[in-house]
């Protein structure tokens, strides 16, 4: 029997084992579970987009039913005036968008994390985010646009003197920012709290384990064994 010559080396090892990892690489099993979970994320993602955007559009129509509108006065062909200058119904109309927003971001964060972040992470926390800022665009949009037409037919067609209510519009654009607010307060909290708990298990683990560094252990009686 010969040996192999050490001075010369050693002959290569033979091929990889069937389902092996790949020379210098991950695995082609690996490479394929990652693309599964990047493709899952992806959907999950987009789903959490579609989904608040849908609820910005509910909170459109909403905001457009509830809030309240000033009072004008017809002055002219294509004029008119606040009836009374007092009035408190622009500011109302603002807060009853930032309470929608609000709502809508507390709603949105809750789904989004239960059904998307905690299982995928940041990608998917950005996608609360984003839903949540077009939310908050989309809600402005229909408010402003509900009734639009009517209001300037009638702005138009009415005499001196006619009574009309104002149209719906946002005074501080500020506000759009309170959906996305809300939205990653809450998501982000219920990943604050879920991680701190699992912490917190992960602790009394340890703890129960025997041998725990620092934590003496006990003997049936009540005699702690030697240190």
């Amino acid at each position: 029997m010969q040996f192999p010559d050490p001075a010369g080396g050693y002959p290569p090892a033979g091929p990889p084992a069937p389902g092996g990892p790949a020379p210098g690489g991950a695995s082609a099993a690996e490479t394929m579970r990652t693309g599964v979970k990047l493709r899952r994320a992806l959907a999950a993602s987009l789903a959490v987009v579609a989904g608040t955007a849908v609820l910005g559009v509910a909170g459109g129509f909403l905001w457009s039913a509830v809030a309240p509108r000033a009072a004008l006065v017809v002055t002219g062909p294509g004029v008119a005036d606040v009836v009374n200058s007092e009035t408190n119904a622009f500011i109302a109309a603002d807060g009853w968008y930032c309470l929608i927003c609000v709502a809508g971001g507390v709603i949105s964060g809750l789904l989004g994390y239960r059904l998307a972040v905690r299982r995928h992470g940041p990608l998917a926390m950005a996608a609360v985010l984003i839903g949540a800022l077009a939310a908050g665009l989309i809600t402005l949009w229909i408010g402003e646009q509900s009734g639009l037409a009517t209001f300037h037919h009638l702005l138009g067609t009415l005499r001196a003197g006619a009574h009309m209510q104002a149209q719906l519009a946002l005074a501080s654009r500020g506000a759009i920012a309170f959906w996305p607010l809300a939205a990653g307060l809450m998501a982000g909290s219920m990943e604050l709290a879920a991680a701190m708990r699992e912490r917190r298990q992960v602790t009394a683990g340890l703890l129960e384990e025997p041998g725990y560094p620092g934590i003496p252990r006990r003997f049936p009686g009540g005699l702690r064994g030697p240190g």
